[in-house]
């Protein structure tokens, strides 16, 4: 079934046309990637999805509702929750009570007490395995802690559907391999999730399928070993020492 699904979005910004006509569908329970170079517009397809943007063409459906230019907190009450690029947690605040936002601004944030999201907050944290520094200042967290606590955070309102953003960057190896086990892991509580990453080797392994992005356009879609051993994708982004990228 589909959950999610692009209908020709397209985004404008002055004379820059940063998305042109891009479709796309996320399946319930399926892990999609979306990748490209830097400027390709993936980012920009993220921030229309969860309500930063409103398209400038084309329409954005959650499971069978147009949502196309809602705001951000109406699509995030709806089951989409995202994490950003840049992580930014609420400074001053414990790793326990950012977690405790989230959940508070989720699909059921209205109807949980504090108490109910600090409880709500507890259990994320446990099961994203960073409860032994729940009482810790975010700000203090190292760049691996602090990208799990942002995947926390949007875990925490409880989606239907995670839109994460470069959750892989700027860590090592075995880093990588405990986000991708963390990913897989929300994926097998019935969570659809779009992610967006540049480390191919764990687009590769994470992966049902994946589409590309280059000057705004699409341009391939398949599963992850079509798509990276398409030849206009190798051209476009991979390049040809692409195989040891994803080795």
């Amino acid at each position: 079934m589909v959950i999610l699904e692009g209908k020709g979005i397209t985004k404008v910004f002055g004379g820059l046309k940063a998305v042109s006509e891009v479709d796309f569908v996320l399946n319930q329970g399926e892990i999609l990637g979306l990748i490209g170079p830097n400027g390709a517009g993936k980012t920009t397809i993220i921030n229309m999805i969860s309500g930063t943007y409103a398209p400038t063409e084309g329409r954005v459906v959650f499971k069978g509702m147009d949502i196309t230019g809602k705001k951000p907190y109406q699509i995030g009450r709806m089951g989409i929750s995202r994490t950003y690029q840049i992580v930014k947690p609420f400074p001053g605040m414990t790793v326990k009570e950012n977690v405790s936002v989230g959940a508070m601004f989720g699909a059921r944030g209205k109807e949980l007490s504090a108490r109910e999201a600090i409880e709500k907050a507890e259990a994320v944290l446990e099961f994203v395995g960073l409860q032994e520094m729940a009482e810790y200042r975010a700000d203090d967290l190292n760049v691996a802690s602090r990208k799990r606590l942002e995947m926390a955070k949007a875990l925490a309102m409880g989606p239907e559907v995670i839109l994460f953003d470069e959750v892989m960057a700027g860590l090592n190896f075995s880093e990588i391999d405990k986000a991708v086990d963390l990913i897989q892991k929300i994926r097998n509580e019935g969570i659809s999730i779009l992610v967006i990453e540049h480390v191919m080797r764990a687009i590769k392994k994470v992966c049902d399928r994946i589409f590309v992005l280059h000057h705004g356009a699409k341009i391939a879609d398949g599963t992850p070993e079509e798509v990276l051993n398409d030849e206009t994708v190798i051209k476009a982004y991979l390049g040809r020492r692409y195989k040891e990228l994803v080795q």
